[in-house]
C-alpha cells in the first residue's frame, strides 16, 4: 500500500464547504493524472469536501483501479448550512449519493467521518455493515475515533481503517487510541497543518473566500502565529541537518510515528513532484529524535 495518499479536500475548489482555495475543472484533472502517473493510488475524499465536488472529479477523472475512500456522517441542509450526524437514515443517504458522485458501485474504505455524541457509533456501523455484506463496501473504518467507539464497534464489525490527524503538532488524536491502530490500516490527514508546516503560511499570507482558512472557526490567528513562529523555529534546525520541512514532516509521520500513509492535499504537480521525492530514501529515526530534541 503507497505511504502517500491523495487527500481530495484540496479538489474543492468553487464548491465551498471545507476546501482550500478555488481549482478550475482542468487543473482538478490534470492533478489527478499527475498524482496516478506518480504512482499514488489511495484517494480520500468526503461529500463537505466542496459540498459534493470532490467526490464528482474523483469520479469524472480517476481511473476504476485507484481506491478510494469516502465518509458519512458530516451532511448539509438546502442551505449549506452542516448537519453533523451519524443517524441511520443520513447514512444511507449519504452512502448513497457517494456512489453516484464517484460513479461506482462499490467503495473500497467507506469511515464514520466524526464521533456523534447524540448516536450510538454502532448505529450507522450496521448500515455500513450491510452494505458490506452487499458487496458495496470492501473495508469499513473510523476517523477522527476514540477507543470508547472502537470497542463498540467490535459488535457490529471489524474495523479495518482507522484515520485522525497526525502531524508534528497534533498527535493526540491518535495518542488517544495507543495500539488500537496499529493493525489497521492507519491515515493521517493534517500532515502539514493546513499548510503551516510547509513553510508557506506567514502572518501575511491571505486566503480567497473559497479556502476555509479564511472563515474556519478552527484557523484561529493567534494559535496559527504561534505555529508560524515554531515552524520557522524548527526550519532553522533542519538547515544544519540539510533537510527541508516538508522531507521532516513527512518522515515524522510514517517512520517515527509509524502509520500507514499520509493524506496530502496537493495543488499542483510539482507538490507531488517534491513530496514524492522526499521519500527516495528512509531518514533514520535517530535523526528525527536529534531534530526534535534541539526543537523542543
Amino acid at each position: 500500500m503507497p505511504v502517500i495518499s491523495f487527500g481530495g479536500a484540496s479538489l474543492s475548489g468553487e464548491g465551498g464547504g471545507y476546501g482550500f482555495g478555488p481549482m478550475s475543472e482542468l487543473e482538478a484533472e490534470n492533478l489527478l493524472k499527475a498524482s496516478w502517473e506518480a504512482g499514488i493510488r489511495v484517494y480520500d475524499t468526503a461529500p463537505i469536501y466542496g459540498f459534493g465536488l470532490s467526490e464528482e472529479r474523483l469520479g469524472r477523472y480517476l481511473p476504476k483501479e485507484a481506491l478510494v475512500v469516502s465518509k458519512s456522517g458530516v451532511d448539509w441542509h438546502d442551505t449549506k448550512r452542516v448537519n453533523m450526524t451519524n443517524s441511520k437514515e443520513v447514512t444511507e443517504k449519504m452512502l448513497n449519493q457517494s456512489f453516484k458522485r464517484l460513479k461506482r458501485d462499490q467503495i473500497d474504505m467507506y469511515l464514520v467521518h466524526w464521533p456523534d455524541s447524540r448516536v450510538d457509533i454502532r448505529i450507522p456501523l450496521e448500515v455500513l455493515k450491510k452494505a458490506q455484506d452487499e458487496g458495496k463496501i470492501k473495508h469499513i473504518g473510523l476517523c477522527n475515533t476514540n477507543t470508547i467507539d472502537l470497542n463498540k464497534a467490535k459488535e457490529v464489525c471489524k474495523i479495518e481503517v482507522v484515520q485522525s490527524e497526525l502531524n508534528l503538532f497534533h498527535k493526540e488524536s491518535f495518542d488517544l487510541i495507543k495500539d488500537e491502530w496499529k493493525d489497521k490500516f492507519s491515515m493521517g490527514w493534517g500532515t502539514f497543518d493546513k499548510g503551516i508546516l510547509t513553510g508557506r503560511v506567514d502572518e501575511k499570507r491571505k486566503f480567497s473566500k473559497e479556502d476555509s482558512r479564511s472563515w474556519a472557526p478552527w484557523w484561529d490567528k493567534k494559535i496559527v502565529s504561534q505555529k508560524i513562529e515554531r515552524t520557522n523555529k524548527l526550519r532553522l534546525i533542519l538547515g544544519d541537518f540539510n533537510l527541508s520541512l516538508v522531507e521532516f514532516c513527512l518522515h515524522y509521520n510514517l517512520y517515527h510515528y509509524g502509520i500507514s500513509t499520509c493524506l496530502i492535499g496537493f495543488k499542483t504537480p510539482a507538490d507531488i513532484t517534491q513530496v514524492t521525492s522526499c521519500l527516495q530514501s528512509k531518514l533514520p529515526k535517530g535523526r528525527i529524535e536529534e531534530v526534535l530534541k534541539l526543537w523542543t
